[in-house]
């Protein structure tokens, strides 16, 4: 297995992955608006993506975003996407993008990493097995549909 950060080069390998990560989360396919927004992540540099290849096959990645904590005046991550290919689940996949997102934390000194995700994904075992924690104060957030 090897792990790559994203760049151009690297879009039709991803879109697929990043598709598949939105239907993960009940939303439409669109291949071509899954492309242009991650054209758009790496072109604006809004994000640090790093995919996972085995065998020249592109089969899981993972999305950060950066943050900062106003208290600790430091910069940190947000792990915003994390998804592995069905077929290779639990093969370690997961596991090697997350320690590539926290070398990066470690390299750039970075406070750490937040996670968002659904309070029942199965890679809840995942996260605390690599030693993420349960943050009893993270949980409000406001969303701006109130019309629909």
């Amino acid at each position: 297995m090897t792990i790559a950060e994203a760049k151009l080069q690297h879009l039709d390998d991803l879109a697929p992955l990043f598709d598949g990560y939105r239907q993960f989360y009940r939303q439409s396919s669109d291949l071509e608006t899954a492309k242009t927004f991650l054209k758009e992540r790496i072109t604006n540099n809004e994000s640090v993506i790093y995919l996972a290849y085995i065998d020249d096959k592109a089969v899981g990645f993972t999305q950060l975003y950066p943050l900062f904590s106003s208290v600790s005046m430091q910069p940190m991550y947000l792990l915003n996407d994390l998804f592995v290919d069905s077929t290779i689940r639990s093969k370690g996949v997961g596991q090697a993008l997350i320690q590539a997102a926290k070398d990066l934390c470690i390299e750039k000194n970075y406070k750490g990493i937040a996670i968002q995700t659904e309070s029942h994904n199965p890679a809840q075992h995942l996260y605390q097995r690599v030693g993420f924690k349960m943050d009893p104060d993270l949980h409000l957030f406001w969303t701006n549909d109130s019309d629909k």
